[in-house]
C-alpha cells in the first residue's frame, strides 16, 4: 500500500520559514564578534588558496609553512597600500598652517555669507561656535577614551582574522571531508561542484575588485593631476579604496575630495573635482564594473543594494564589504538544489533568464 505523501499548507512552510530567518538572522547578530573575523578570514584563505599550494607543491614546504608564508605575503601587500596612502598623508600634514589658513579665511566668508543672507550677525555666530567648541573640549577625555578603545578593538579584530585565515588554510582539507560527510557520500559530487564554484568564482570576483580598484585609482590620479589639483595622487587613491564599497563608497569618496580640493585650492577645482569623481563612477559602474566584476558575480541591482543595506544594518561596515560574497555564495547553493533554484533565478534576474534561453536554443 503506497504511503500518502503529506504536503503542508502553504501558509505553514512561510510560518516556518520566517522563524527560521528570524533565528538565523538573531544568531548573525549576537555572534557578530566571531563570524565576523571568521567570514573574513575565509574570503583571505580562498584568495589565498593558490598561493599557498604552489608553496606546499612546488616548493615542498610543510602546510604550515605555507599557509603562513602566503599570510606575510598578504600582510606585505596589504602594508604597502597603507604605506603608500600614509606616505600621501604625510604630505598633507606638512601643509596644515596652509590648509587652517585656506580654512579660516573659507569660514570667514561663510561667516559674511551667512550675516548678509539670513541677518544673523557675526557676534551671534561666534557664541555658537564657542559654545560647540566648549561642548567639544568638555568631552575630549571621552572622545581619547573612545578612540584608545576603538584602536584596540580593531588590532583584536585584525588579529583575528589572520589567525582565522590561517587555520582555515591549515585545516582546509580536514573541513571540505567534514562537509563530504555531513552531507552524506551520495551528495558527495554535488558538494564538491558548490565548493569548486565557489572559491572559482569568489577568487574571480576578489581579483577583479582589485583590478578595479587599480583602474580607478589610476584614472582618478590622472584626471585630477591633468586639472592640477595639489594631491592628486591622494585623492585618486581615496576614489579608487572607497570605490569597493557598492553604491555609499562613491559618496564618501566625493565627500572627502571635495573637501580636501576646497581647503587647498578653490571653488573651481573643488567643483572640477566633484565632477570628475562623478563622471568616473558612472564609467565604471555602467563599463568596468560589468566588465571586470560583473562577470564574475551575476547578481541583479536590487539584490546587491538591498543586501548592503542589510549588511550595514546587521554589521556595520563590514557588513557592507561581506554583503556581496556572502549573496553570491547562497545564489552558487540556491543554483545546484533543485528545490531552491527559484532563489538563485531571484539572485540572478533576466541575466539567468537569457542564458537559460540561449542554451535551449542551441540544444534544439
Amino acid at each position: 500500500m503506497p504511503v500518502k505523501k503529506i504536503i503542508a499548507p502553504f501558509y505553514e512552510k512561510l510560518s516556518l520559514v520566517l522563524v527560521g530567518l528570524f533565528a538565523l538572522g538573531y544568531l548573525v547578530i549576537i555572534g557578530k564578534e566571531v563570524l565576523d573575523p571568521l567570514i573574513f578570514g575565509f574570503l583571505f584563505a580562498i584568495l589565498l588558496l593558490p598561493v599557498s599550494n604552489f608553496f606546499e607543491k612546488k616548493l615542498r614546504l610543510p602546510r604550515s609553512a605555507s599557509s603562513f608564508l602566503s599570510i606575510i605575503l598578504l600582510i606585505a601587500f596589504i602594508a604597502g597600500i597603507i604605506y603608500l596612502v600614509g606616505s600621501q598623508i604625510s604630505n598633507l600634514a606638512q601643509d596644515w598652517p596652509m590648509l587652517k589658513k585656506q580654512v579660516s579665511q573659507s569660514l570667514d566668508d561663510l561667516s559674511e555669507y551667512v550675516q548678509h543672507a539670513f541677518h544673523i550677525n557675526m557676534a551671534k555666530q561666534m557664541d555658537y561656535v564657542h559654545n560647540a567648541t566648549n561642548k567639544i573640549m568638555s568631552s575630549g577625555t571621552a572622545v581619547v577614551g573612545t578612540t584608545v578603545g576603538a584602536v584596540s578593538s580593531l588590532l583584536l579584530f585584525y588579529s583575528f582574522i589572520i589567525i582565522f585565515t590561517f587555520l582555515i588554510l591549515f585545516y582546509r582539507r580536514l573541513l571540505l571531508k567534514f562537509l563530504i560527510w555531513v552531507f552524506d557520500e551520495e551528495n558527495s559530487a554535488v558538494v564538491f561542484d558548490i565548493v569548486e564554484n565557489i572559491q572559482s568564482i569568489l577568487r574571480k570576483y576578489i581579483l577583479g575588485l582589485l583590478l578595479e580598484m587599480f583602474i580607478v585609482a589610476c584614472v582618478a590620479c590622472t584626471v585630477f593631476w591633468f586639472i592640477g589639483i595639489k594631491y592628486a595622487v591622494l585623492l585618486g587613491l581615496f576614489v579608487g579604496l572607497f570605490n569597493i564599497i557598492p553604491y555609499v563608497g562613491i559618496f564618501t569618496a566625493l565627500t572627502l575630495s571635495s573637501l580636501i580640493t576646497f581647503a587647498t585650492g578653490n571653488v573651481g577645482n573643488t567643483l572640477a573635482v566633484a565632477l570628475s569623481v562623478l563622471g568616473i563612477h558612472v564609467v565604471d559602474s555602467n563599463f568596468l564594473m560589468p566588465m571586470v566584476v560583473g562577470s564574475k558575480v551575476r547578481l541583479n541591482a536590487l539584490i546587491t543594494f538591498l543586501g548592503i543595506v542589510v549588511g550595514e544594518m546587521v554589521w556595520g561596515l563590514s557588513g557592507m564589504f561581506l554583503s556581496i560574497p556572502i549573496i553570491a555564495i547562497l545564489k552558487i547553493i540556491f543554483d545546484r538544489i533543485e528545490s531552491l533554484k527559484p532563489w538563485g533565478f531571484l539572485f540572478g534576474g533576466e541575466y539567468e533568464y537569457k542564458k537559460s534561453a540561449e542554451k535551449a536554443m542551441k540544444t534544439e
